[in-house]
């Protein structure tokens, strides 16, 4: 088999690239030149002066998402910079279209600074119906994503609410899997990173309460100094014990483990110490926090990464797509934590028996955006978040 990452780079220098622009009319007679420009494009141009709320009837905004980075932590690769980050946000793109008929264009920006992403974005705003933030590193992305909520268009940060929308759905299945109720369960999240924050904030939101994150230097705790304010906020939380100490103090007696850090931080002796059949999510890419063979003979009965050569691949594409897909439908203003729940239970609800080796559908699943973008929908309708 050849290598995967010399085939990809051969693929991408033979087409310059994963996306072009094509027109959605044919520019044949004079007339037509007449109907897509000038004169005739005047008209459609005093509509949405007079009133804008049109510019969603006529013109790309209706179905266009602007996938925005600024190359500060693209996948495992660190801050590599915006040249760097294109291929990721031309992939995002070419998969917001795959699965979801979303249009997308990748925008990288040269700055790190996040109130100069914040200016920009808001002054690009008028072209999209919604903004995709990626690949940008914690703690600015909070700081971002923030600032960014009242543009009255759904803003979602896939590297946060992505992930733990897909965690989420994983353990709802997993729970069924090994037979014990959600919140009865005890979790430990390594990393507290975008990533780590929103994951532990979802499953906040379900329900589940006993939850411990680490970070690089351990335990989160109260009484832990140096913390920014995003770690402050996660440790009033999170941690109602209070635990002091490192990775193998967390994940005693706990049911489930859930890596978004660094390959190799979860050791074989640590599943051992955890509760009777634990479920181990070890999304490190490209190497995990723990092998799966490595974690099912120390006992882990239900196992994910987010590779897709091992099943339960914990892949981000299952959420994405249907939830931008729902919210543009809906035309909601905002994607709120009732959607994202919507979205998870929904991608839950897609495995209809959900077994140790399939807690997830396949990522390649055509119906999976479309069950995901209803629930959104519902949920943006019921909470009244809808443009009207």
């Amino acid at each position: 088999m050849p290598d995967i990452y010399e085939e990809s780079v051969a693929l991408h220098r033979k087409h310059k690239g994963k996306l072009e622009v094509n027109s959605k009319l044919p520019i044949k007679t004079m007339k037509d030149l007449s109907l897509c420009y000038t004169p005739g494009v005047a008209q459609p141009c005093r509509l949405i002066a007079e009133k804008p709320e049109e510019v969603f009837s006529l013109t790309m905004k209706a179905n266009m998402v602007a996938v925005v980075s600024d190359g500060s932590a693209v996948l495992g690769l660190g801050n590599i910079g915006p040249e760097a980050a294109l291929p990721v946000m031309e992939g995002k793109a070419a998969l917001f279209k795959e699965f979801a008929g979303v249009d997308a264009f990748p925008i990288c920006l040269n700055t790190q600074n996040p109130e100069e992403i914040v200016d920009v974005v808001r002054k690009i705003s008028p072209v999209f119906a919604g903004i995709n933030l990626e690949d940008i590193s914690a703690p600015r992305c909070f700081d971002v994503e923030s600032k960014l909520l009242d543009l009255g268009i759904p803003v979602f940060h896939d590297d946060q609410h992505g992930t733990a929308i897909v965690v989420l759905a994983a353990i709802i299945n997993a729970s069924k899997v090994i037979g014990k109720e959600i919140p009865e369960m005890s979790v430990v999240i390594n990393g507290a990173g975008a990533a780590g924050t929103a994951v532990a904030e979802a499953l906040l939101n379900y329900g589940i309460k006993n939850i411990v994150v680490c970070d690089s230097k351990g335990i989160i705790s109260k009484d832990r100094e140096g913390l920014n304010s995003y770690k402050k906020e996660l440790a009033e939380k999170t941690n109602h014990s209070n635990l002091t100490g490192d990775l193998s103090v967390a994940v005693k007696g706990m049911d489930v483990f859930i890596g978004v850090s660094i390959a190799g931080a979860l050791k074989k002796e640590m599943v051992q110490t955890m509760n009777k059949n634990p479920i181990i999510f070890a999304m490190a890419n490209p190497t995990p926090e723990i092998m799966p063979d490595e974690a099912r003979d120390a006992g882990a009965a239900v196992i994910g990464t987010g590779r897709s050569d091992f099943p339960n691949q914990i892949n981000n594409v299952l959420a994405f797509p249907g939830i931008f897909r729902g919210a543009i439908d809906a035309k909601a203003k905002e994607i709120n934590v009732e959607m994202k729940l919507a979205a998870a239970k929904a991608l839950a609800s897609y495995v209809k028996e959900p077994k140790a080796e399939m807690i997830l559908p396949d990522p390649l699943d055509r119906g999976v955006a479309e069950a995901v973008a209803k629930a959104v929908a519902a949920a943006a309708e019921e909470t009244g978040v809808t443009r009207k």
